[in-house]
């Protein structure tokens, strides 16, 4: 492992230092914005109004938790979860945990590339397997420059694009306020029925994402670097509480409007549980103007979560199989699900929301390792987690098998 000592910062500059560290975290916070996140809360908002207003919120807060664990395990350790996996895991046991990762990353860049390519769709009227190709290349542009000039003007371009975001989903609000009573009632948690534990599921896979938990740690070690003085490495530590509760705050924000908006414009319209039919509503209710910031915001989401995923994937396999493929080859490779299923004229929103549900289940490969990890004074030191923080991952991780194994017994029971 090759270490880089990073010089302390003088205590007066606190407030600028951890400013000038914040980043990593908003690259990961994409995962929790893109098109499978647009999917799952349109469709929950659509159909079941402020029902489900508690899964997000929850979700949210376990999102904060989860990202803070993840950069907090590659700042002290130096290395990503997927590397630590690696040098843990037997040769056969770890062939077999990548599979499940890899296939985790699959059904989130093929989400992300059928959402960019729906809003093409919408934006310019282009076909879905043409606007796929488009979006592709697209990320190769934005992972061409994570390449030739560095994290830090990745960020840049990821932050740029998560603004457009904000503002393409929350727009719709300030035309069309949601009932705060009916959105305050949202927070009391309940079903009515397994299509809501399935949305439920859905949207806990789109909000706490595996290949997130896995980045992020990466993302924050590649970012600061690794150093051999405790004091810097609290500093850093400290300063990531910032960056991720920054960046969540602001996924949980969009994510939250996305589902006010549908509850409050799209209750009771037909066709609004697809994202062409949820577009075509706000734009009927709302006026074209949100109508074509809606399906800018969408475009963004699926263009820089795409180039996250990927990301994200290298991550995974460069850890875990030790193999080194470049981002652009691996770009090129993981593009071809998606174009296969645009091709074969699949419903797309209904592809989203299922590949979302597979990721839900894909979430405690990826936590519960971090959370022993993280709690292990053999791996972390001095940094390892506190009683309390041990309690809530495993609080967070115990509430999301559970959701998991429901989803099953009622969907194989065919009780509603």
């Amino acid at each position: 492992m090759t270490t880089t000592t990073l010089p302390a910062r003088p205590a007066t500059n606190g407030r600028w230092s951890r400013l000038l560290l914040m980043g990593p975290a908003f690259v990961a916070a994409i995962a929790y914005v893109d098109p499978g996140n647009v999917a799952a809360n349109l469709t929950a908002g659509a159909n079941y109004g402020y029902l489900l207003v508690w899964v997000l919120v929850a979700a949210n807060a376990m999102a904060v938790l989860v990202q803070y664990q993840s950069a907090k395990l590659g700042l002290a350790t130096g290395l990503s979860l997927p590397e630590i996996l690696g040098k843990r895991l037997g040769t056969r046991r770890r062939r077999l945990y990548w599979v499940q990762a890899e296939v985790v990353a699959g059904a989130t860049d093929m989400a992300e590339v059928i959402g960019g390519a729906v809003a093409l769709n919408l934006l310019f009227g282009l076909p879905l397997l043409a606007g796929g190709l488009i979006i592709g290349l697209a990320s190769m542009l934005l992972l061409a420059l994570q390449s030739a000039r560095g994290q830090r003007s990745f960020e840049y371009a990821i932050l740029i694009l998560l603004g457009i975001i904000a503002v393409g989903f929350v727009s719709g609000l300030f035309v069309n306020p949601p009932d705060a009573g009916g959105a305050l009632s949202g927070l009391v948690p309940r079903f009515e029925g397994t299509d809501t534990v399935l949305l439920a599921a859905s949207m806990l896979g789109a909000t706490v994402m595996p290949h997130a938990i896995y980045l992020h740690s990466a993302l924050a070690r590649d970012r600061h670097g690794f150093s051999e003085d405790p004091a810097v490495r609290t500093r850093l530590i400290r300063a990531t509480r910032f960056d991720v509760a920054g960046a969540l705050m602001l996924a949980g924000v969009v994510n939250i409007a996305m589902l006010l908006l549908a509850a409050s414009s799209l209750r009771g319209i037909e066709g609004t549980d697809t994202i062409a039919g949820a577009h075509a509503a706000v734009t009927s209710a709302l006026g074209p103007v949100i109508g074509v910031v809606f399906a800018i915001g969408l475009l963004a989401s699926g263009l820089a979560s795409t180039s996250v995923g990927c990301y994200a994937g290298a991550t995974i396999m460069g850890g875990l199989l030790k193999i080194r493929v470049p981002l652009l080859t691996r770009r090129v490779i993981t593009l071809i699900p998606a174009l296969v299923i645009l091709g074969a004229g699949i419903e797309p929103t209904l592809a989203l929301v299922l590949s979302q549900v597979l990721l839900s289940f894909g979430i405690p490969f990826a936590l519960i390792p971090l959370i022993r990890l993280t709690g292990n004074r053999d791996v972390m030191g001095i940094h390892k987690d506190s009683t309390a923080l041990k309690i809530a991952g495993w609080t967070s991780a115990t509430l999301i098998v559970g959701l998991n194994c429901v989803l099953i017994v009622l969907t194989i029971s065919g009780q509603s």
